[in-house]
């Protein structure tokens, strides 16, 4: 991503100019614009479009806000910018399914809130088989982020009245289902503002630990641990790190704080911090994949979504998870988890999974 002065120098004017051209105080001139959307790829008629609302940063999650440089936090909020811009588009044709996320600040225990929604949303203790789907079914607008780096985990906020979360499809599978519940967290527990930064991300933490891994399901599947390797295997059932079973095992008194560490030296010396070991299948956006499929019908492509919204047809790409071809969905097969995407005109766009 370039920086406004690194623009500026590939288009030919100074820093103080661009800052003009940012506040409105100055017009660029054709040839400028036809610069700038030859440097960034973008339609030409991006810059003579409405001005878009970009994720209010005071009111975002970012999950590693003390590791990401101002650039990469500017590039996710202009994903964000993009996302917001789709899912408009989308709005304007579809019915959504309703949102259904609670407003749980009053709760001081994470875990509890975790239980209370799981216990709303009719979970039980059971494994969440996917986070992404889970999220759909309750109305939030989940995007995916292409940022090729780490630094950016997820971040989550309200908007209109609308659950937003984006999602790092650079990191691990498990990573990115925690990532999901981590910012579930965030859009339950501190929709009022009033805590932020480290307290926000800790409460974050442990409800998306309790809500992956339910206490019950856990002492009454792993009452006792000997060994990595069954926890290896044991981590397949909630679909999580092997880091963080370890964590949440030891939180739950199942382990002793010698054997925890014991078990974060193992994990460092067989490199399973840098590699998960027996890792999970990376999951997909339902909704996106309905709501395409229905437009491909219509002989709609990323390519005329983009050029509609006047942006370039990989950002489209990038934040639908990479959907690329048209799926039919198996009318026997039901998915009680998952709301009907519907025409706003009232046609069924697609069968329920």
């Amino acid at each position: 991503m370039l920086n406004k002065k690194e623009l500026a120098s590939l288009v030919g004017i100074n820093s103080h100019t661009a800052t003009l051209w940012e506040k409105g105080e100055t017009e660029p001139t054709l040839e400028n614009v036809e610069t700038c959307a030859r440097i960034l790829n973008f339609p030409k008629a991006f810059f003579y479009g409405p001005d878009i609302d970009e994720p209010d940063i005071e009111a975002t999650s970012f999950r590693s806000q003390t590791s990401m440089t101002a650039s990469m936090r500017d590039a996710a909020c202009a994903a964000g910018a993009i996302g917001f811009l789709i899912s408009d588009w989308v709005e304007k044709q579809f019915n959504m399914p309703e949102i259904k996320i609670p407003d749980l600040h009053l709760y001081d225990d994470p875990e509890a809130a975790a239980r209370t929604l799981r216990q709303e949303w009719g979970l039980g203790e059971k494994p969440i088989s996917n986070m992404i789907q889970l999220l759909e079914s309750k109305g939030v607008r989940v995007f995916s982020l292409a940022e090729n780096t780490a630094k950016v985990n997820a971040y989550a906020l309200w908007k209109d009245g609308k659950p937003y979360v984006f999602l790092n499809t650079f990191k691990s599978a498990e990573s990115s289902r925690f990532d999901a519940a981590h910012e579930l967290a965030h859009l339950v527990l501190h929709q009022d503002g009033s805590v932020t930064g480290r307290e926000a991300e800790d409460q974050a933490n442990r409800f998306a630990s309790a809500f992956l891994m339910p206490k019950g399901d856990i002492l009454s599947a792993l009452p006792r641990v000997y060994s990595l390797d069954q926890l290896i295997t044991a981590k397949l059932r909630w679909r999580v790190s092997l880091a963080a079973l370890n964590y949440r095992i030891h939180k739950l008194g199942i382990t002793t704080d010698w054997k925890y560490r014991d078990f974060c030296i193992e994990i460092a010396k067989r490199k399973y911090n840098k590699s998960e070991p027996k890792g999970i299948e990376r999951e997909k956006s339902i909704v996106w994949q309905k709501v395409l499929t229905a437009l491909w019908s219509d002989k709609m492509t990323h390519k005329a979504i983009a050029d509609d919204l006047s942006v370039r047809e990989s950002e489209v790409s990038d934040l639908l998870f990479g959907v690329l071809s048209p799926v039919v969905f198996d009318k026997t097969i039901p998915n009680p988890m998952l709301s009907l995407v519907e025409k706003s005109d009232g046609e069924s766009s697609q069968a329920q999974t």
